[in-house]
């Protein structure tokens, strides 16, 4: 069984479309070529011979006809086996050089090894070795932009080279070349046909066709000569094998292309810093947005819950009178001591305290003032969240006895020692005509549900009130502070069946403290839910923008594509490394989303003392997922668009 030819090509067409119609470059063309071969195609331009290249090297397809590499039909072929073609079989140096600026001369030739799978440190040494043999030992660690034109040439042989270059295929090789170093590049090509490369090299210039063994002249997509050139017989086939380097699958292979799609992705990010940080930026004030939103709406939730808290958290407060409102509640006077003993007995109940209420002159010295005289029980500081700056609260005694000691609010204290000088206690006041001696000094509450945060406020036992002030029995008020693993709703219940058989009617209104928590909070979380849409939206946005920018960076970087599906690269090679930079740019603007939410905390207390940012571990992790999944879904589009591009259309566009 006779061996296949290395390329075979039986009767192919390609045409190309042209406004209504098509315009054939390649009509029916026959041609044969055997290993180790070194052969030129010839032509002016327009002639067709750098399509036949391109569908030589399987970056074209032909419309019709046959072409077979080594036995293998490529029409047969996806665009995966033929990126293999590429990766194993082909090399290529382009007139152009097409070397990636982003990357060293060491760097450039390591790129078809990534994708073939070679080891790190096995792809360097060989990338190395081709570059000294090449005369460029010195050069390895220059970009482009730092190597002459004839260097760069050599940068792009030592690239076809890299995986083996059984074939290799050089486009107008000294077409951008001074003489010299034209010359250097095909004793370089010369040297490879004796080592038992396949050379195919595409020229108009005949004085460059000659150093061949072999030219193929073609004239309007036709081949008009196939004859001998003058460098037949000139270098024998000494049929050495083309070197390979040694190449691993399987994992270790995903992870070097990862690897190279990684880094490819930070270099282009940071040669584009201003653009890559205004694509960031709607994804950063998106972040931001929604973790300082969260933050700002728990804030104010506990802020609430201290606020309340302060008033005694989870409480009952029972007022006289069918409901809020009520002309007649003044003059119900079923409201009792009792009933405050009773409640205080109730298996939810935490602690319970009366309240009457009368107003009075406050007098001390020269001082006189309105003041609010509060009528409680001794367990009222544990059912309001009151805490002593100074001396003590009432006692059981106090109630019992019917003493004349109070204890004053922070105003009062204010009000009474303006300076702060000297200690309150054991001083006696007035209280209208009534003396009496201050025991101990509040701190500062809300005073909700227990007199005016503003006003002058004045605890003393309920029993003294109403026997020395107000000449009654009757109460204004009763407060229940429920348990906390009770339920209100049960508790209030429980009230209100328990007040109406003692009274026969229900007569009384109670005021759920839990219910305007409750309420208030639905309220925060709506305004929460509210503006982290808002801020969602704004991360869409940001996201739509990373989609733009990233389609503008496809088309920027068209002829870097090209190059990297001409050494081999893989449809999944070029989608994951587009897929990779969206996502770290999107990443990185909500790490930096998540830094300026953070900022924003210390700014805000540094002005404001009493409300703060509470941050959500939560809601930081899920805003960092957030941008992650920005970055995947926008990032899709643009990484499918680099994958599908022709790879002799994106080399063109370079």
């Amino acid at each position: 069984m006779s061996t296949p030819p290395l390329l075979e090509v039986k009767k192919l067409r390609r045409e190309f479309p042209a406004g209504e119609g098509t315009i054939t470059v390649l009509h029916d063309i026959d041609l044969t070529i055997a290993p180790g071969e070194m052969l030129a195609i010839v032509g002016q331009s327009g002639s067709g011979k750098s399509t036949l290249m391109n569908i030589l090297g399987c970056l074209d397809r032909p419309t019709s006809g046959v072409y077979a590499v080594g036995g293998r039909t490529t029409a047969e072929l996806g665009p995966n086996d033929l990126a293999e073609l590429r990766r194993e079989h082909f090399g290529f140096i382009f007139q152009r050089y097409h070397l990636l600026n982003d990357l060293t001369a060491l760097g450039n030739v390591e790129v078809p090894a990534i994708y073939s799978g070679t080891p790190p440190e096995a792809r360097k040494v060989r990338a190395g070795e081709l570059l000294a043999r090449l005369g460029l030992k010195d050069r390895t660690g220059h970009r482009p932009g730092q190597l002459s034109g004839g260097q760069q040439q050599r940068v792009s042989i030592a690239r076809a080279l890299m995986n083996g270059g059984e074939i290799v295929l050089a486009d107008e090789p000294t077409g951008a070349l001074d003489t010299a170093s034209g010359e250097e590049v095909m004793r370089i090509l010369k040297g490879l046909r004796k080592q038992g490369h396949t050379v195919i090299i595409v020229t108009h210039d005949m004085e460059v066709a000659e150093h061949c063994e072999r030219v193929i002249e073609i004239r309007d997509g036709h081949i008009i000569n196939d004859r001998k050139g003058a460098g037949h017989g000139e270098v024998e086939n000494q049929g050495l094998p083309p070197i390979t380097a040694t190449s691993q699958g399987g994992l270790q292979a995903v992870i070097d292309s990862f690897n190279e799609a990684f880094r490819m992705a930070v270099l282009a990010m940071n040669a584009h810093r201003m653009r890559t940080f205004l694509t960031m930026l709607g994804i950063i004030i998106g972040i931001a947005s929604v973790v300082c939103v969260v933050a700002l709406g728990e804030g104010s939730r506990q802020k609430v819950l201290a606020q309340i808290a302060s008033i005694g958290t989870n409480t009952l407060q029972i007022n006289p009178g069918r409901g809020f409102g009520d002309t007649r509640s003044g003059r119900v006077r079923t409201l009792v001591v009792s009933d405050a003993d009773i409640l205080a007995k109730q298996p939810y109940a935490d602690s319970v305290t009366p309240l009457v209420q009368t107003n009075a002159v406050l007098r001390s010295g020269s001082i006189a003032a309105n003041a609010t005289i509060m009528g409680v029980g001794d367990q009222y500081d544990r059912v309001r969240g009151l805490t002593m700056a100074q001396g003590r609260w009432l006692t059981s005694e106090d109630v019992d006895r019917l003493t004349q000691d109070v204890v004053i609010d922070d105003n009062t204290y204010s009000t009474l020692f303006p300076t702060g000088q000297g200690s309150p206690l054991g001083q006696v006041i007035l209280l209208g005509s009534v003396p009496a001696r201050i025991v101990g000094v509040t701190n500062k509450s809300s005073g909700f549900g227990g007199g005016s945060g503003d006003a002058l406020n004045i605890y003393m036992a309920y029993t003294s009130v109403n026997a020395r002030m107000l000449g009654t029995s009757v109460l204004r008020s009763i407060t229940v502070r429920v348990k906390d693993d009770t339920n209100s709703e049960v508790a209030q219940e429980g009230v209100t069946q328990l007040l109406t058989r003692r009274h026969g009617t229900q007569d009384f209104t109670i005021l759920n403290t839990d219910e305007i928590r409750q309420t208030i909070t639905a309220t925060t979380n709506t305004l929460t839910l509210l503006i982290s849409v808002i801020a969602v939206i704004s991360l869409v946005v940001g996201g739509i923008g990373v989609m733009n920018i990233m389609l503008v960076s496809v088309t920027e970087r068209t002829g870097e594509i090209g190059v990297r599906m001409a050494v081999g690269a893989r449809t999944r090679d070029i989608m994951q490394q587009f897929l990779i930079e969206a996502v770290l740019v999107c990443l990185l603007g909500g790490i930096l989303g998540i830094l300026a939410a953070l900022g924003f905390g210390v700014l805000f207390k540094m002005f404001s003392t009493d409300f703060t940012l509470i941050y959500s571990v939560t809601s930081i992790v899920a805003a960092f997922l957030c941008s992650t999944l920005i970055g995947v879904v926008f990032g899709f589009l643009p990484a499918r668009n680099a994958a599908r591009l022709d790879p002799v259309t994106a080399l063109m566009r370079d």
